[in-house]
């Protein structure tokens, strides 16, 4: 009977000693070679590949905006889901993505989160040339943080603080600033415009000072110089569209609806001999006047993301007469 009894009893410490599934199991994609990809360029689904696991974030399209800030979102399991897998081999993009997915891998363990939040903070990419001390956003970075996760396992929901799920770069490809027109001037407003039509972006000169244009060779080495100093005088704006632009958008009284502006980047004041100088550099040319328009160090702005057009950002030249 002492015999059977100890069998029992260590019968029952084997047990004690098994947490079987009070032991939680920890989702860990942190590692920096495991990189975050996508499916589309709306960014629908992006996710992450391990091995045998993969980790599967679907947001509404466009989530990810070429915004600097934060956006705070809720798992709901119907627009914002997280989703953890686990498979019986290595497992690939064409297994997340491809519309006929491959037979294999089985997925033999899935898990999906219940709740928690999405945080995703965005900075802007910036380069810079050394030559002209300009800079120039290349992309913008999302930094995805989920925190309060509730997971609902077939033994039972199990909850994780937080998950870095990492960082992710989107394109900043609207940024062009090669313009292919000359520079015109607005006869009433005297707003000086040039825009490039294929990539529909504009830069613009408003209320521009009268003594920076005038009909009058400058002295070699003297050009007249103006400071920003929005919206009063000297307002430099970059501005793209979302489609064709042409000469007849511009020297309007009223300001055409179409086509719709995509983003408005706004030229910061200048300080005197350091930021935000419009410089023109002014010679005859036959009976007309060539004026070259110069930038330096005028700094763009849009929301909390920013750019600078370098030290000497040839505007363009424009030609005027006495007429």
């Amino acid at each position: 009977m002492k015999k059977y009894a100890c069998l029992l009893l260590f019968a029952l410490l084997l047990n004690g000693c098994d947490d079987g599934d009070l032991t939680p199991e920890i989702i860990d994609f942190s590692d920096p070679s495991i990189k975050i990809q996508n499916c589309t360029d709306t960014y629908e689904l992006l996710y992450k590949l391990k091995n045998q696991e993969s980790l599967l974030l679907q947001m509404p399209e466009n989530t990810l905006k070429n915004e600097v800030g934060e956006q705070v979102f809720d798992i709901n399991n119907t627009t914002f889901k997280l989703v953890y897998r686990a498979y019986d081999g290595p497992v690939a993009t064409a297994n997340i993505c491809d519309a006929i997915r491959p037979s294999t891998p089985n997925t033999t363990n899935e898990w999906y989160a219940l709740g928690g939040k999405i945080t995703i903070s965005t900075k802007t990419v910036t380069n810079l040339n050394q030559t002209d001390n300009s800079t120039r956003i290349t992309a913008y970075a999302h930094t995805i943080t989920i925190t309060g996760i509730t997971y609902s396992k077939p033994a039972g929901d199990q909850v994780q603080q937080e998950i870095v799920f990492g960082t992710f770069e989107t394109d900043a490809t609207d940024l062009n600033l090669t313009f292919t027109e000359a520079p015109k001037q607005c006869p009433v407003s005297k707003q000086i415009y040039t825009y490039n039509s294929g990539n529909m972006t504009s830069l613009t000169i408003d209320n521009i000072d009268s003594g920076l244009i005038v009909n009058e060779a400058t002295p070699v080495g003297q050009p007249r110089t103006g400071l920003i100093n929005a919206p009063t005088s000297n307002s430099v704006t970059y501005t793209v569209y979302g489609g064709f632009i042409n000469d007849a958008y511009f020297c309007n009284t009223t300001a055409p609806t179409t086509p719709t502006i995509k983003e408005t980047w706004k030229g910061v004041n200048g300080v005197a001999d350091k930021s935000g100088i419009i410089e023109v550099t002014t010679t005859t040319l036959g009976n007309a006047f060539k004026h070259v328009i110069v930038l330096k160090n005028v700094e763009l702005t849009n929301g909390n993301a920013s750019f600078n057009l370098g030290n000497g950002f040839v505007f363009g030249e424009l030609i005027t007469t006495n007429n």
